[in-house]
């Protein structure tokens, strides 16, 4: 399996998404200090996540979501999960 996921960082008040393969393990590398987008902070949690079967369709939502640009969909997305 392969998920879609959004983290949200209070300190930021951003949003980051992202797929992979194991939550657990990508949220503590989100969480750990590095350089990158996520490396500055270390509270990022998860507030939504998209199973897929496979890779590509993952990889495909992923860039879908991203593309909307848009805080207010994304936050859409994540109360209808809810």
């Amino acid at each position: 399996m392969f998920y879609v996921y959004i983290l949200y960082s209070a300190l930021k008040d951003k949003y980051y998404i992202g797929y992979t393969a194991d939550i657990k393990e990508r949220l503590y590398k989100h969480n750990c200090k590095h350089i990158g987008f996520t490396g500055n902070t270390n509270d990022w949690r998860l507030v939504y996540t998209e199973p897929f079967t496979n890779k590509e369709d993952a990889m495909y939502r992923e860039k879908q979501i991203k593309k909307w640009k848009s805080r207010k969909m994304i936050l859409q997305l994540i109360n209808s999960a809810q």
